[in-house]
């Protein structure tokens, strides 16, 4: 018995997906940028889909810009930033340290918390490097931001604040309304990586004040290789790319025509069926945390109420398993012995030992921050795969007991 519960690192392609990707690689390969027929026939995958994403979104088609998916998206927002805040400033050609002399209070700055996947961590921590100033937001033991630590961070110098929507890890939603809503009224430009809430929880882009939201296909049953950015309408944001100027000179680059429809036909499908399919997963979802509630080996982490509907997460807190190497990795490769797809924190960084970032921000010790299990349900996802997981956690906790229990010496009569 094989079942994927995975599915916050990857999705299967949907058939549908599939066929137009087909068509479009197959009949109408041209490049959309061509006059002709063949172009014309290309461009208009690439104008539909980007009709599929906006409404998926309840957004402009002319604020949705096609990327090679969410790592691109998140990098274009700060060196887009980056950029714009350079051109506005005098050139220091003759006094080469001029920006490094400046002080960490004049330095432009940026906020993003401390639980922010590693393609908005890292491009914060190049700024850094150069000089800018970066805040980063505490989190409470669940994983949630406080506003009004974010209203006290924001300063006259700050251009930006970057916010995940949804946890990866630990399926934690924040409230990013009233947390755009701040940086707006601060005149400051906000941007949310969303690439695991869309098609999962509904975006309105109408009545979500931020200015930037990053995009995945392949989270929501498309092909790997493509995502989007929302630019909001009358925002400016340098282009990453430089070149044939598509993407209307945002984002040079022959687009990936099929991947683009096959991201397209995703995000129409996850739209609707959003209303049927979320309340299942929410239903799953609480199955699988309910009858694990027992275990005392394992916690739920992350926030059971505001939560990605698809996601669950334990850390390993016995102590006699810690001590004995088990992690979070080890209940995975067992898991997979057992047909079943888990993963120990991120997909961008499950191949490494190190404690989970996330957990430790969270308040966790780094040995259990070690023991991070997450399990991401999707479309094929059944009662029946959540009762089957449930027996093989159970068998696997109850298979390594014995190998870390203390043996208890015999008393030798005098």
């Amino acid at each position: 018995m094989q079942i994927y519960l995975d599915h916050s690192a990857t999705t299967p392609p949907r058939s549908e997906v599939i066929a137009v990707m087909q068509q479009a690689l197959a009949s109408d390969w041209g490049n959309p940028s061509s006059l002709h027929a063949w172009g014309k026939r290309a461009a208009t995958w690439v104008e539909t889909a980007r009709l599929q994403v906006a409404a998926s979104v309840n957004a402009p088609p002319e604020s949705i810009a096609f990327t090679s998916g969410g790592t691109e998206s998140n990098n274009w927002v700060f060196a887009g930033i980056q950029q714009r805040v350079s051109d506005s400033k005098p050139s220091n050609r003759s006094n080469p340290s001029a920006q490094s002399n400046q002080s960490d209070q004049s330095a432009p700055h940026v906020i993003i918390s401390q639980i922010e996947h590693s393609a908005i961590r890292r491009p914060a921590q190049a700024l850094e490097q150069q000089g800018w100033r970066v805040t980063y937001l505490p989190v409470d033991r669940m994983g949630r931001l406080d506003p009004q630590r974010l209203a006290a961070a924001i300063a006259p110098e700050t251009v930006l604040v970057s916010l995940i929507y949804g946890q990866s890890e630990v399926g934690t939603l924040q409230p990013i309304a009233e947390l755009a809503a701040i940086a707006r009224e601060r005149g400051v430009l906000f941007h949310t990586d969303a690439v695991q809430v869309m098609g999962r929880v509904t975006i309105d882009l109408e009545s979500l004040p931020v200015d930037f939201l990053s995009m995945s296909s392949h989270k929501l049953y498309g092909p790997k290789g493509v995502g989007a950015l929302y630019i909001r309408p009358g925002c400016k944001l340098a282009p990453l790319l430089l070149g044939g100027g598509q993407e209307s000179g945002l984002r040079s680059g022959t687009q990936a025509v099929p991947n683009i429809a096959g991201f397209g036909v995703a995000a129409e499908l996850a739209m609707q069926e959003r209303v049927i399919e979320v309340p299942r997963l929410e239903r799953l979802r609480d199955r699988l945390f309910d009858r694990l509630a027992h275990r005392h080996e394992l916690q739920p982490t992350g926030h059971r109420e505001q939560r990605l509907p698809h996601h669950v997460s334990f850390c390993l807190i016995d102590p006699l398993l810690q001590e004995s190497g088990i992690t979070g990795q080890s209940l995975v490769k067992q898991l997979d012995l057992a047909g079943i797809a888990a993963s120990s924190g991120s997909a961008c960084n499950s191949g490494t030992i190190a404690p989970s970032a996330v957990l430790t921000a969270m308040g966790y010790d780094d040995r259990t921050a070690r023991g991070a299990l997450r399990l991401t349900l999707g479309r094929d996802t059944t009662e029946a795969d959540i009762d089957w997981t449930v027996i093989a956690i159970e068998q696997i906790l109850d298979r390594l007991q014995p190998k870390t229990r203390p043996v208890r010496p015999h008393l030798i009569a005098p």
